[in-house]
């Protein structure tokens, strides 16, 4: 399976590099395709095409919206060669990027992960344990995480996590960024 992520953010934020990242750990370079960007941190984690997904026509592609009916399964993805992912800053409430912006405009099949919202790594590795065999149901979430920041300061992250070891999945690096950060 090649895992597409839709680059469709104005830049390559700190936030995509670690999410970015992360994702390669888990799928591996060989198996992930930057699309609609052109950078080299990237080249280094995976595989980049300047070009949109949109413009690639991908055989035996589908898409993952959480706007999509129909739920991604382990049968589901013995039948695809690509999965595409929206790289989107997600808003709360969500505001359907994915949808506007990729699936509204792709001739390929559209799935879920559920109906909530997940960061783009989240997303990504999730579909990996499902291509690996693993259902949904077995899964384990956590609908939103609080990282404190400073003293008697946090942040809220409002989107669904999968919850590995007992603790939500992030990627390295992202609390010390949160951190750091002066303004959000």
């Amino acid at each position: 399976m090649i895992f597409v992520i839709e680059h469709l953010e104005p830049e390559l934020f700190d936030w995509c590099k670690l999410e970015y990242k992360h994702i390669s750990s888990v799928v591996g370079k060989d198996n992930l395709l930057f699309t609609n960007i052109d950078d080299d941190f990237l080249k280094n984690i995976g595989k980049v095409n300047r070009k949109s997904v949109l413009d690639l026509n991908l055989q035996n592609a589908c898409i993952l919206d959480p706007e999509a009916e129909e739920e991604f399964t382990p049968e589901v993805a013995k039948q695809f060669d690509y999965v595409i992912f929206g790289g989107i800053l997600g808003a709360y409430p969500p505001k359907k990027r994915t949808a506007e912006e990729l699936s509204n405009h792709l001739q390929v099949p559209k799935f879920n992960l559920g109906k909530e919202q997940m960061s783009t790594d989240t997303a990504v590795i999730v579909t990996k344990l499902i291509c690996d065999g693993k259902k949904l149901s077995e899964l384990k979430f956590q609908d939103g995480i609080e990282i404190d920041i400073a003293e008697g300061e946090s942040v809220q992250l409002p989107y669904k996590y999968l919850i590995l070891n007992g603790r939500p999945m992030l990627p390295d690096g992202l609390v010390e960024m949160l951190k750091e950060q002066e303004e959000f």
